[in-house]
């Protein structure tokens, strides 16, 4: 049965071939102008949805970039909130505060904090011993350490932030400049032998 439809098919198609009148010299330009036509409009069409393409892509990246830097702006001022509950610690611990209220400060600190995460926001704590990255850490002193080698961070200051995978803001430390110099031993001359005269 599929075979008789196909061979009536295949006569179709050649009966309407040959029912098609021989193109003649007059009506051979025309044919070759609207393929042209055709051709320039359809060219025109795809560069089109490729603008429009790029506009849409464009138009995403540019809002994506404006909505983190809203939160950039937003979560810096909250940095500061959360450095002044870092220095309230410090400062309760070495004035032995009510453990009940320092828990409650702590707690709502923390909770704080998980919601910055929720944002994007990592923590960039930096402990004593580790290596001095000018892309991550911000240099506000340098100290001579015999415990410390050169270049590496003696304590951290302020913490640090990272948003999204890039720097917000910069772990401030102190860096070691290595083993102090031997104190001076005043102005002493160096004693000459008269041994040698």
């Amino acid at each position: 049965f599929e075979e008789e439809i196909n061979k009536q098919v295949l006569l179709a198609i050649d009966e309407s071939d040959t029912q098609k009148p021989l193109p003649d010299s007059e009506t051979q330009p025309d044919v070759n102008a609207e393929n042209i036509e055709k051709q320039e409009s359809d060219d025109k069409y795809i560069r089109l949805m490729a603008d429009f393409d790029n506009f849409r892509k464009r138009t995403l990246r540019e809002r994506s970039e404006l909505y983190q830097r809203a939160n950039e702006d937003i979560i810096e001022e909250i940095l500061l909130v959360l450095d002044h509950f870092d220095l309230a610690f410090k400062s309760a611990s070495d004035h032995q505060v009510v453990a009940g209220v320092l828990d409650g400060f702590r707690l709502v600190a923390e909770q704080l904090l998980t919601a910055l995460r929720k944002s994007g926001l990592t923590v960039l704590d930096v402990v004593e011993g580790t290596p001095f990255d000018p892309m991550q850490h911000e240099a506000i002193s340098h100290l001579p350490s015999e415990n410390v080698p050169e270049n590496m961070v003696i304590t951290q200051v302020r913490r640090g932030y990272l948003l999204g995978g890039r720097i917000l803001r910069a772990a401030q430390v102190v860096v070691s400049s290595g083993v102090p110099a031997p104190a001076d031993q005043g102005n002493i001359e160096p004693e000459i032998s008269s041994e040698g005269k």
